[in-house]
């Protein structure tokens, strides 16, 4: 894998939903310090996903490309693509059945293996979360083998959604862009279904 760019070198990333957008959605990742690192889109109208990872909110350029090739479908994969080197990085799998009670998604390598899985942390808090939505949900993304990769907790804001990915070891066994790529697709659609 070629060396990636500097803004693929942090250890915490901050997810947050823009709150005014008139179609689709828009999300904000941050540094710690909250510099923006990346401006991410979800298109509105669409029977296929289709979110764009930018380098800025202005669109300047276009940094991954994350696309799902079902329509509306509950456990869909989510295909990832570098923008700039239009390589296929892997893609992330939601459980679907399995998601209802407690979220679950799996990472798929470029051969299409599976190389992880996200999955709540509780299914008590998960269940919770389901019902009364401002209890934060937590996630804990592991390797096949069960190793710990990074951990997401949502903020508890009733106005703004707000997820911290810290990854626990560097470089991450999971290509650190389907972990973007996750914690983007955890903003923009497992919250929308509560």
């Amino acid at each position: 894998m070629q060396e990636l760019p500097s803004y693929f070198q942090y250890r915490k990333y901050i997810f947050r939903r823009k709150i005014f957008k008139l179609l689709g959605a828009g999300f904000y990742v941050l540094n710690e310090r909250g510099k923006l690192l990346f401006y991410a889109e979800q298109k509105a109208f669409k029977l296929k996903e289709d979110f764009r990872i930018y380098s800025d909110e202005q669109k300047t350029r276009e940094v991954l490309i994350i696309k799902t090739p079902q329509i509306l479908d509950i456990s869909a994969t989510y295909n990832v693509q570098d923008a700039h080197t239009k390589e296929f990085v892997g893609a992330v799998k939601r459980k679907g059945i399995k998601s209802i009670f407690k979220d679950e998604w799996v990472f798929l390598s470029k051969e299409g293996q599976e190389i992880g899985k996200l999955t709540e942390e509780s299914i008590i808090g998960a269940i919770l979360s389901r019902f009364i939505n401002l209890i934060p949900q937590k996630y804990v993304i592991l390797t096949s083998t069960g190793k710990e990769v990074a951990r997401i907790v949502q903020h508890f804001n009733p106005f703004v959604l707000k997820y911290t990915m810290e990854i626990k070891e560097f470089p991450p066994s999971i290509d650190i862009r389907l972990l973007i790529a996750m914690g983007v697709l955890l903003a923009g659609i497992e919250r929308r279904q509560t």
